[in-house]
């Protein structure tokens, strides 16, 4: 794959197809989330299931909230949080730290806020191909000072999967993956290639900007952008303040997904069989029911 460019466009730039503004919602478990990906305009965008932009505060979120992972969750956090796990596993991932969870068959997890004020992040979970959904949970972890980064012509990035201006990022992803955190000044512009057949998107955190071709309309935050085919992204910040969007881009699986909370398999049989084993405790939850958050 080509390097990314300040300069040089693309024969066939990617265009946006769909626009989808995120709405702010309440959930049950005190936390308010923008959902993009995941929602009913945009169910699911092969390999990737769901993202969140979420903010919850010390005081609000409820003491004994966990949940069942089977999937990929990604984070990216502004404040600190403080996550463990059945297995014993604990650790506080702090403002701009990356922790790469592969769940596998399933992991029952918390979350929990580790510092006062509001503390915002972004997850996104990757759905992961048949043959690999059974595979034993796996953790990658990397502080703000070790993500790979590079900067050119007044365009910053923050490499959490893939590559960029010639970086690439240590993370592995077992579903073939780019992830990336753009920030780009006033009258910078962008030409990121995007490997042919994959499917991408948009997040836009910060700031407005033109995407997909020069004539476009300019968006602004808080919206998904889903990319058509082509070479790559090119983008524009002709406002006055700095842009920061992510983009995702993402090796399709082609299977069937069936989603029932936070279980994702391939047919019903299968869902109805890894809800047994978490209720039961076999098949990796052996340790489900003894635990609770601390």
């Amino acid at each position: 794959m080509s390097s990314s460019s300040s300069s040089v466009s693309f024969q066939t730039p990617r265009k946006v197809v769909k626009k989808v503004l995120s709405l702010s919602q309440s959930e049950a478990d005190g936390a308010t989330v923008r959902r993009s990906i995941g929602r009913h305009e945009v169910p699911n965008l092969d390999p990737f299931l769901l993202l969140d932009e979420f903010s919850v505060s010390k005081s609000e979120m409820e003491c004994s909230a966990s949940s069942i992972s089977c999937s990929v969750p990604f984070c990216l956090h502004h404040g600190a949080f403080t996550h463990q796990d059945f297995s014993g596993r604990k650790g506080t991932i702090r403002t701009g730290d990356v922790q790469w969870m592969t769940a596998g068959r399933g992991i029952v997890h918390s979350e929990m806020p580790a510092s006062d004020g509001v503390q915002k992040g972004l997850q996104l979970w990757i759905n992961l191909a048949s043959k690999d959904k059974m595979i034993k949970p796996r953790y990658q972890e990397l502080e703000s000072k070790d993500i790979s980064q590079a900067e050119k012509d007044g365009v910053k990035v923050r490499i959490i999967a893939g590559e960029a201006f010639g970086v690439r990022s240590p993370v592995y992803t077992r579903t073939p993956t780019m992830y990336m955190d753009f920030t780009m000044q006033p009258g910078s512009q962008l030409h990121q290639p995007i490997p042919k057949g994959w499917n991408a998107f948009v997040y836009i955190i910060k700031g407005e900007g033109v995407f997909g071709r020069e004539a476009a309309a300019s968006a602004s935050a808080h919206h998904c952008l889903v990319l058509g085919t082509g070479d790559g992204l090119s983008v524009w910040n002709r406002s006055g303040a700095r842009l920061r969007f992510m983009l995702a881009a993402g090796q399709p699986l082609n299977e069937l997904v069936v989603q029932q909370g936070p279980f994702v398999m391939n047919s019903r049989a299968q869902i109805q069989k890894a809800m047994e084993d978490y209720y039961y405790g076999r098949n990796g939850f052996e340790k489900a029911s003894q635990w609770s958050s601390t």
